[in-house]
């Protein structure tokens, strides 16, 4: 798979790792609603139980921080490992959102993606309601390719599968 040749302002973000200082500045994000589903648990509880990038070997096998041109902490991507497929997983900066930097920076975990498992396929999921995320994507050369019912912590959510066609 290869990224557009017109999308050069992916560049201008890089993906670095998660360090354990980014990961505790994230866990402090929130989200105007409906948009704060995707709070995290505070970084003691993450750290605690281990959950998600609070464990130090999945916060380094899968999660990345994004910087923009000045080192600026603008986002976050998860790269979860599939049979065949890198499901990648992202949020933004909460003032950042809806200011039109997401198919960039979804652009550049793309690249990292390909990077990480070059012959994978790219694949996410998003909530059917979250359609500025959906618009994001689709810039960002995803498609919808299912529709289904998905359990999370607040109970089931119906869910697009996209993927990545370059």
């Amino acid at each position: 798979m290869s990224l557009p040749d017109d999308d050069r302002s992916c560049t201008s973000f890089s993906v670095v790792p998660l360090s354990t200082q980014l990961a505790e500045e994230l866990c402090g994000w929130r989200y105007e609603p409906p948009y704060d589903f995707y709070h995290w648990s505070s970084w003691e509880v993450m750290q605690q139980l281990g959950l998600e990038f609070g464990d130090p070997a999945i916060r380094e096998r899968q999660y990345a921080a994004v910087l923009d041109r000045n080192g600026t902490f603008i986002g976050f991507g998860q790269f979860f490992p599939l049979l065949g497929v890198t499901r990648i997983g992202l949020g933004i900066r909460p003032g950042l959102c809806g200011r039109g930097i997401g198919p960039h920076m979804v652009s550049a975990l793309v690249r990292e993606a390909l990077r990480r498992a070059p012959n994978d396929e790219i694949d996410l999921e998003v909530h059917v309601w979250n359609e500025r995320a959906i618009r994001a994507y689709a810039k960002a050369g995803f498609v919808i390719t299912d529709t289904y019912v998905r359990s999370t912590p607040n109970g089931p959510a119906e869910v697009h599968a996209m993927t990545y066609l370059p």
